[in-house]
């Protein structure tokens, strides 16, 4: 449990599973898992009950990129929470593989990457460089899923399972 007692000493709460809202369906899982590898559904930010976090709107007319970058660090949380439910310990996430960054992004916003950098930063803060390293991409989009300002999906590796 050597990334949930980082996760505790850096002071982050993972959150409860997303609050679907109402009238809207979802037929898909959050993570898939295949051999050696899981695939993370893109994932919004999330208040620590599961609901969709806010500031909503497009960067940087409605939410500011400071902030988008802190709903950026609220999604990569909401992925944490996601791959603790399927695999049982994050410790089984031996590397971090792929980061793709969706901004909703007004369109004259160029700094997309400034904004996913929340997330990056969270995942080397938690699993440091060796493990927490991965290639990104991080592009902006007209709109996003609820009016969220930032979406991101993930690849990782992982550890086989005892």
């Amino acid at each position: 449990m050597r990334i949930e007692a980082r996760l505790a000493d850096l002071g982050l709460v993972l959150p409860q599973a997303m609050q679907t809202p109402t009238g809207v369906r979802l037929p898909f899982t959050n993570v898939r898992v295949r051999g050696q590898r899981a695939f993370v559904a893109g994932h919004g930010p999330l208040n620590t009950d599961g609901s969709l976090a806010g500031p909503f709107g497009k960067v940087p007319t409605d939410v500011s990129p400071e902030q988008a970058y802190q709903s950026a660090r609220l999604v990569g949380l909401a992925i944490l929470a996601s791959l603790k439910r399927e695999l049982g310990d994050l410790d089984r996430v031996t590397a971090w593989l792929r980061v793709f960054g969706m901004v909703n992004s007004a369109p004259e916003f160029a700094a997309q990457p400034g904004v996913i950098n929340g997330c990056s930063d969270l995942l080397l803060e938690v699993y440091g460089p060796e493990a927490g390293q991965h290639a990104r991409s991080a592009v902006g989009l007209a709109a996003l899923p609820f009016n969220i300002p930032v979406e991101i999906e993930a690849e990782v590796e992982l550890a086989a399972s005892t």
